[in-house]
């Protein structure tokens, strides 16, 4: 039997899986996508029962009574894992005794174009597979355009949502991402310090030195309260040069007042600017999340405020703790409110 002959190169095109058994019921030809049906080993000289077991037409045990079958449909399956149901139809060959059984997957043709890795080229030209076979390439590469796309789209919303907190001078973040972290630690019940910073004299670099330096300086600024506080507190710009620190799992003062100390030093250097010294100093106030017995966020940012208030009327460059016997500032002075410049010389 051999494959060269113009009929099997005929089978080949109009029905590459088929399989040709000889008058003993062993395949001694198989199509090309016949081929790919047992990865590793060759069909040909294989029986075909001792590889196929037939379900329908029932009792087909032996190859005489499969013979007698000539033109029915066939329901068979691998006797192998993963016994993959196939269909097929089995015709009499051109040479005496021959037997051509032409296999399909049925429905379930897409698994096993997955499985065995086919491709259009491995079935008939006119087989309906074809069509298949281009609405899921067609289906998997909308589906990858759709994934791409919402991938796209989520990497958008999540830049868009980090901008909406960011501020994009400083690249702090600003008064609503502020609002958010604190509620978030009032609710969670852990002890935490809001500390409020006010630059002093920053308005007379911008007066003397414009914008751009003021710009400079704020930058220098982000980068130093980056630098002195840790990774899981929050660092806020809240104003033209007001800012908010927010100091998780701080339940004794001297670790905020050690923070604030340092900051408040480090501020106090000169900010060289084109040449130019820029002198600024740092006013702070913190309120202590464990002097509450009812924790308020609106509540410990006035608290903080007022504190904040009593290190510029003692001199500027200095740290205050909010305790309750704090004078309140006098009316024609008030205090600053979060968002709005502190009261300063300059």
């Amino acid at each position: 039997m051999s494959g060269g002959t113009p009929c099997y190169k005929m089978l080949d095109v109009l029905c590459p899986m088929h399989v040709v058994l000889d008058q003993s019921g062993k395949i001694g030809f198989a199509g090309p996508t016949a081929k790919k049906l047992l990865p590793g080993r060759s069909l040909v000289g294989l029986g075909f029962l001792d590889i196929f077991e037939i379900k329908r037409p029932h009792a087909i045990e032996t190859f005489e009574a499969l013979r007698q079958k000539t033109g029915m449909k066939l329901h068979l399956r691998f006797r192998d894992p993963p016994h993959r149901e196939l269909k097929g139809v089995l015709m009499e060959g051109p040479e005496t005794g021959q037997v051509i059984v032409n296999l399909s997957f049925g429905i379930s043709v897409a698994d096993a174009v997955r499985d065995y890795k086919l491709t259009s080229a491995d079935f008939a030209a006119t087989d309906l597979t074809i069509e298949m076979l281009y609405l899921v390439e067609a289906k998997s590469a909308a589906m990858e355009a759709s994934r791409q796309l919402n991938v796209r789209l989520q990497g958008a919303r999540v830049e868009a949502e980090a901008q909406a907190l960011t501020d994009t001078l400083t690249g702090l973040k600003n008064r609503r991402a502020m609002d958010q972290a604190l509620e978030g630690l009032v609710a969670s019940g852990e002890s935490f310090a809001a500390m409020l910073i006010d630059l002093d004299y920053f308005k007379a670099v911008n007066d003397t030195l414009g914008h751009a330096a003021g710009d400079f300086v704020l930058g220098q600024v982000a980068s130093i309260m980056l630098r002195e506080t840790r990774t899981r507190d929050t660092v806020a710009r809240v104003g033209g040069d007001e800012f908010v620190l927010l100091l998780r799992e701080i339940d004794d003062a001297s670790q905020a007042e050690r923070i604030a100390r340092r900051i408040i030093n480090l501020l106090s250097e000169p900010m060289i600017f084109e040449g130019a010294r820029c002198k600024i100093s740092a006013s702070a106030g913190t309120a202590m999340s464990r002097d509450y017995k009812i924790v308020s966020a609106d509540q410990m940012l006035v608290d903080a405020d007022l504190a904040l208030y009593q290190s510029k009327k003692n001199g500027r460059g200095r740290h205050t703790f909010y305790a309750a016997d704090l004078l309140q500032p006098p009316a024609e002075e008030p205090a600053p409110e979060i968002g709005a410049p502190a009261s300063k010389q300059a």
